[in-house]
C-alpha cells in the first residue's frame, strides 16, 4: 500500500460514490451546468488517482441513473459528449497504470458511438488489477434486481442469495465497504441496492466538484472509527 499522511487507516476495500451537486456547484458561481459536470469530471481523476495511492481495489461511481434521462435533452446531449471525451483521452492512461474501467448498469438506451467507446475501454483495460473503476451509467438498482431475477428464471436455478448476486450487474465485485453521497443528501438513489445492505454510509455537504483528495482521506478517517457489526454483536 502506498504510503499516505493518515495513520495507519483502515482502507475500505470497495468504495461506491453517488457523485450529486454538479448542478448546484456550477449555478452557485453563476455557470452552466454543463460546466458543472465538467468539474465534476476532473474531481473523478483525483479520487481515482488517491484511491491507487491509498490501495483501494474497487472505486464504484453513480455517473448517470436511469432517471436521469428525464433531464433536458440539452444537458443529457452535453454529457454524453464529456463521457466520450473523457473515455478516449483517459482510457490510455488507466490501461498504462493497471487499472481496469467497467460499465455497470443497461445498455438499451445508449447510442452506438457510446456503446462502442465503452466496450473499447473494458477491452482495453480488461487486465487492470490495481484498481476496478465501475461507472455506474443507465444505473438503477431496482431494475438491476429484477433483471438478475429474471435471468435467474431464464437460467432455470433456484432462488438463492448467491444466484442472485452472480447475476447482478456487479456480479463478482464484493459489496461496497463504504458509500459515499455528496452534496449533503441524505437518500441512496436507487443505487446498489441489493450491494450497501451493510456499507458504512458518509455524507458530506461538499458538492461533487469540491470533493478531492483530502476529502476522501477525511471519509475514509470517519470510516476507520466506526465498528462494523453485520448484524451481529461485537
Amino acid at each position: 500500500m502506498a504510503e499516505t499522511k493518515m495513520d495507519k487507516p483502515n482502507v475500505p476495500k470497495h468504495i461506491a460514490i453517488i457523485m450529486d451537486g454538479n448542478g448546484r456547484w456550477a449555478e452557485a458561481r453563476g455557470l452552466t451546468r454543463t460546466e458543472g459536470h465538467v468539474a465534476g469530471a476532473k474531481s473523478v481523476k483525483k479520487i481515482v488517482t488517491r484511491c491507487v495511492e491509498l490501495g483501494v481495489e474497487y472505486l464504484t461511481l453513480y455517473s448517470f441513473s436511469t432517471e436521469n434521462w428525464t433531464r433536458p435533452e440539452t444537458e443529457i446531449t452535453a454529457l454524453m459528449d464529456l463521457l466520450l471525451l473523457k473515455l478516449a483521452s483517459e482510457v490510455p492512461e488507466l490501461a498504462e497504470q493497471n487499472i481496469r474501467l467497467v460499465h455497470y448498469g443497461s445498455r438499451e438506451k445508449f447510442s452506438k458511438e457510446v456503446l462502442d467507446a465503452l466496450d473499447k475501454a473494458d477491452a482495453e483495460t480488461v487486465g487492470g488489477e490495481k484498481l476496478t473503476v465501475g461507472l455506474a451509467l443507465d444505473y438503477s438498482g431496482r431494475s438491476e434486481l429484477l433483471y438478475a431475477m429474471q435471468k435467474i428464471v431464464d437460467d432455470g436455478v433456484a432462488v438463492s442469495h448467491e444466484n442472485l448476486e452472480q447475476r447482478l450487474y456487479t456480479a463478482g465485485v464484493p459489496d461496497p465497504d463504504l458509500l459515499i453521497r455528496t452534496a449533503g443528501e441524505f437518500r441512496v438513489s436507487n443505487f446498489l441496492l441489493w450491494q450497501i445492505a451493510y456499507s458504512e454510509i458518509y455524507v458530506t455537504e461538499q458538492c461533487w466538484p469540491d470533493f478531492d483528495a483530502d476529502s476522501l482521506d477525511e471519509a475514509i478517517e470517519n470510516f476507520a472509527g466506526r465498528t462494523r457489526k453485520f448484524g451481529s454483536v461485537k
